[in-house]
């Protein structure tokens, strides 16, 4: 990315030594979800964070993320947070209430509290679907933890 010599730039950092990453994985479509949390941590280790900097706490569903994710970020114990789940299209509105609000109420906690939450709660029309994405966004997932947890410190 080119930048003007006048214009200073943070560039992205990925080195996770030292971080604190908690993580919330939901257990409704717990295959896929498990399948997040594989390739989650094995990112996590690959960029640096050790094992025993990792909590791993498990909620019902995409809906409960909220306030668990809350209260770990307001226990000033993490760096960064990442939020693992699936919601699959069912034949009602209630997809879309959970997706919608979930995104929202995860929004919320990271503007209130300041800690960086990286979200990889897929939304997915089927099962199928999942499965293909929950490899590379669990990844994602851990990437964007520790670079957003990165750009604080350096703000």
């Amino acid at each position: 990315m080119g930048t003007s010599s006048n214009i200073s730039e943070l560039d992205p950092v990925y080195q996770g030594k030292g971080l604190r990453i908690g993580i919330v994985m939901s257990r409704f479509n717990k295959d896929i979800c498990e399948g997040l949390l594989s390739a989650c941590q094995i990112e996590l280790g690959r960029l640096g964070v050790a094992s025993e900097d990792i909590l791993l706490v498990n909620v019902p569903g995409a809906l409960e993320h909220p306030l668990a994710l809350q209260k770990m970020a307001q226990s000033g114990k993490f760096d960064a947070l990442v939020a693992l789940g699936a919601v699959v299209r069912g034949d009602t509105y209630h997809f879309e209430v959970v997706s919608n609000e979930s995104a929202r109420g995860i929004l919320d906690v990271q503007l209130q509290t300041g800690v960086p939450i990286a979200t990889a709660i897929l939304t997915v029309e089927t099962e199928e679907q999942g499965h293909k994405r929950m490899a590379e966004k669990g990844r994602d997932a851990a990437r964007v933890a520790v670079e957003m947890a990165n750009l604080l410190k350096q703000l």
